[in-house]
């Protein structure tokens, strides 16, 4: 797989694909992708070799650097082409063709080549718009789909995700169309084009918000953490923190009230209906007896009985036994640094073939000559 993507949305995609084997080889621009000077470092960011945003997202990669309007350049990189599977990259739409590199081209190249976009509003192949060709990034993404408008208090004002999820799940969604697309090229020997929009991808996250428009007519806005049509599905706070309750359903209420010694308020409002109608009234209940409890005697005391977690830290999220057990933090070499660092490992499991990160990040144009081959010693040559 040629990666030419940059930043987060494309690298997340292609570091899903590389934890579950693909062999994926990094094109960067001269001086390497923008992220790689990014912090946090361990402690030098002049000695080490990029920071954590980069490490993070291009585990176990190769790469080469390439400059793709340079005519030595340009022939490698069609030299490679020739033998992928897979192209990917993030630019604006129309940049590739700028080069005489577009889907299109490619394809003289490598007939059965799979080709896939990840862009802020899409490519025209798939839907042409007066928006392709603008910049965009995680905030842009979230601003118009919605994101923003439906989180954060319902006094405060529009607010992000902390993840980015503008880029995550674009990048997600990305490398799942990918995948379709090479078990359609096994049946069919018939490579195609894969495009995923950030906007797009909003306007699907956002689902919930959509129906709600469509059957009510009106525009949901922020509710904070609470949910248009569950309650309790909230966060409260305790005695050293805060804690989730999700009792969703009429068993889970009257569960909670047992554990509360509010039975009258489960005789008094049983079904969902009531309990949304005098979800103030409750929520004041409710929280009044949360506050006394500590996180660890809530959650201890509705533990079998109603759904419920404490409102974890990273530092917590680090010391939880669970995590370690579900290999979800990696350590990886960091280098330049005296220590491992450890980041984010892979969700998908598998009982035969377990997605793995594959190692740190590469170095900018670490594997030249293992990628080209007699071709990368003679250009070292000629420029000595």
């Amino acid at each position: 797989m040629l990666d030419l993507t940059q930043v987060l949305a494309g690298p997340y995609c292609t570091m899903l694909l590389a934890d579950m084997g693909a062999d994926v080889v990094k094109i960067e621009r001269p001086g390497g992708d923008m992220i790689r000077s990014n912090p946090p470092f361990v402690d030098d960011p002049e000695e080490e070799a990029y920071g954590g945003y980069f490490q993070s997202v291009n585990r176990g990669k190769k790469s080469i650097e390439l400059n793709l309007g340079d005519e030595d350049d340009r022939a490698d990189f069609l030299s490679l082409v020739e033998e992928a599977d897979i192209v990917v990259e993030n630019y604006r739409a129309g940049t590739m063709e700028k080069y005489d590199l577009g889907y299109e081209t490619l394809t003289e190249y490598n007939e059965d080549l799979i080709y896939s976009s990840i862009r802020g509003f899409g490519d025209p192949r798939t839907g042409e718009t007066e928006r392709q060709g603008q910049p965009s990034f995680d905030l842009i993404a979230q601003a118009l789909g919605g994101v923003m408008e439906t989180t954060g208090q319902s006094d405060g004002p529009p607010t992000k995700t902390g993840p980015g999820v503008g880029d995550l799940f674009t990048a997600t969604l990305n490398c799942i169309g990918i995948l379709a697309a090479v078990n359609h090229r096994e049946q069919t020997g018939e490579g195609q084009y894969v495009d995923t929009g950030m906007y797009d991808s909003m306007i699907s996250f956002t689902e919930r918000a959509i129906y709600q428009q469509s059957y009510t007519g009106e525009a949901p806005s922020r509710r904070g953490n609470s949910h248009p049509t569950l309650f309790p599905y909230n966060a409260f706070e305790t005695d050293d923190g805060y804690a989730v309750i999700a009792a969703f359903n009429n068993n889970h209420w009257a569960e909670l009230c047992d554990v509360m010694g509010r039975e009258d308020l489960a005789e008094e409002y049983p079904t969902t209906p009531e309990r949304l109608e005098h979800r103030e009234t409750l929520r004041e209940e409710i929280a009044d007896w949360t506050v006394e409890q500590t996180n660890e005697e809530l959650v201890g005391k509705l533990e079998g009985r109603v759904p419920a977690a404490k409102v974890q830290t990273t530092e917590e999220i680090f010391a939880d036994d669970h995590v370690h057990a579900r290999d979800m933090l990696v350590p990886v070499e960091q280098p330049g640094a005296d220590r491992e660092v450890e980041i984010a490992g892979n969700p998908i499991k598998m009982s035969e073939t377990t997605p793995q990160p594959r190692g740190r990040a590469p170095l900018l144009d670490e594997h030249r000559e293992e990628i080209l081959g007699e071709q990368a010693e003679a250009e070292t040559t000629a420029d000595d």
